[in-house]
């Protein structure tokens, strides 16, 4: 069983609209999961980073890496127990 996680809408006959299509080809059975949220709550989930925060986060990543910009992973576990 392969698993997509995509957002839509429930629309006012109680379809579900879907914000991107998922390109499958083959008429296919599907089984639906339906989690209901407002969207304030969607907004501020924690694993939804913007694109380009993480594109930002990764060019400053390699950019300190290729200057030598670089800690001993142990200093880093040192760090996370504190």
């Amino acid at each position: 069983m392969q698993a997509f996680e995509v957002m839509g809408t429930i629309d006012e006959k109680g379809q579900i609209i879907l914000d991107h299509n998922l390109n499958i080809t083959t008429p296919s059975r599907v089984k639906v999961i339906v989690l209901l949220t407002n969207e304030s709550e969607f907004e501020s989930d924690p694993d939804d980073t913007p694109v380009a925060e993480i594109k930002a986060s990764l060019r400053r990543s390699l950019q300190q890496v290729k200057t030598g910009e670089t800690r001993p992973i142990s200093e880093l576990w040192n760090r996370i127990d504190d």
